[in-house]
C-alpha cells in the first residue's frame, strides 16, 4: 500500500498541480442546524422530539497519496469530527470542481455501472477537477452534508472557485442541502433523490438538475416530481421511462447528459428550466 503523504498542514494546503498559481483560501469551519425531518419510502413522517442543535465541522489537515488511476490521489481529510476519504482526479489549469457522493452506503463508483469512475475522463478537456468523496458515517443525513461542506472547503483551499455537486439516491438529498449551504456551489445534480433532506429546495438558489427512472422500485419518482414542483427556478426534470433506481439502463445516457451538464454550470451558463421524458430502448 502506497504511504500517505504529508500532512498538508490547513490552512497552509498548496497542492499545486491541481490549480496552479491560484492563492489558496484556509477552509472555514462548518455549521449545520441540524433538522428533524424523518421519511419512509418517498413520505414525510411525523418530525420527532429532539431539540435542534449546531453541528460543527473544522477541517485540520489533508494527506495525500498516489491512486491506482494514474494522476490521481487518494485523500484523507482530517477534521473535528473524523477522518473524510475520497480520491481526487486534479486537471492542471482549471478552477472548477465536480463533487460526487453515493448513497447511503457510501461509496466512490457511482450509479449507472460506476459512473463516478468515468466522469474524471470525461471532464478532462473542460479542466474539471472531481473529487469522489466516501462518508464518515453512512445514512447519517446531517453528518453526510458536513462531509460535503468539508470537501467544499477543502477545493477552495487548494484554488477551486466554483464547485458542482452530484448526488445519488440518500446522496442527492444531501447534495441539495450542502448546494443550499455552501456559496461556491454553482449548481446540484440529483439522481434518484429520496425526499428526506429536501424540504427546504426552494431555498437552493441555484440550478437543480434531477434525474430518475420510472421504474424505480426503491424510491419513486414521485420523489423527483415532488422536488421538481417545490423548487424555484432554475430547475430541470429527466425522466427515463423504465429505468431504475441504478439508472443502469441509461448509463451511456447520464454519462453525455453530465459531461454536457457539468462544464456548463461551471462556466456560468444559463440553464433552462423544463421536463424532459425519454423512452428508454
Amino acid at each position: 500500500m502506497a504511504r500517505i503523504l504529508g500532512p498538508l498542514r490547513v490552512p497552509a494546503i498548496r497542492i499545486t498541480f491541481l490549480f496552479s498559481a491560484l492563492p489558496c483560501v484556509a477552509p472555514a469551519a462548518w455549521s449545520t442546524r441540524a433538522y428533524s425531518e424523518f421519511v419512509a419510502g418517498n413520505f414525510w413522517d411525523e418530525p420527532d422530539s429532539s431539540p435542534d442543535e449546531d453541528l460543527t465541522l473544522s477541517l485540520r489537515r489533508v494527506a495525500a497519496a498516489p491512486g491506482e488511476i494514474p494522476g490521481s490521489f487518494r485523500l484523507r481529510l482530517e477534521t473535528s469530527r473524523g477522518v473524510i476519504e475520497g480520491i481526487l482526479h486534479p486537471v492542471e489549469g482549471g478552477t472548477g470542481a465536480l463533487v460526487c457522493v453515493g448513497g447511503a452506503m457510501g461509496g466512490l463508483d457511482g450509479p449507472a455501472d460506476d459512473l463516478y469512475a468515468d466522469l474524471p475522463a470525461l471532464l478532462e478537456a473542460a479542466a474539471v477537477t472531481v473529487l469522489r468523496l466516501g462518508y464518515r458515517e453512512p445514512n447519517n443525513f446531517e453528518e453526510c452534508v458536513l462531509d460535503v461542506l468539508a470537501a467544499c472547503s477543502f477545493l477552495k483551499g487548494i484554488g477551486a472557485t466554483d464547485v458542482v455537486l452530484v448526488g445519488h439516491s440518500f446522496g442527492a438529498a444531501v447534495v441539495i442541502k450542502a448546494g443550499q449551504l455552501a456559496p461556491i456551489v454553482k449548481a446540484v445534480a440529483s439522481l434518484s433523490p429520496q425526499l428526506h433532506g429536501t424540504r427546504q429546495v426552494e431555498e437552493l438558489g441555484k440550478p437543480l438538475l434531477l434525474v430518475h427512472g420510472t421504474a424505480d422500485s426503491i424510491l419513486s419518482h414521485e420523489a423527483s416530481e415532488d422536488i421538481y414542483r417545490r423548487a424555484l427556478d432554475p430547475r430541470r426534470i429527466v425522466l427515463y421511462e423504465d429505468a431504475g433506481h441504478s439508472l443502469i439502463q441509461v448509463r451511456d445516457r447520464l454519462r453525455s447528459l453530465l459531461a454536457g451538464w457539468v462544464p456548463a454550470r461551471l462556466a456560468g451558463e444559463p440553464m433552462e428550466s423544463g421536463r424532459t421524458e425519454e423512452v428508454v430502448g
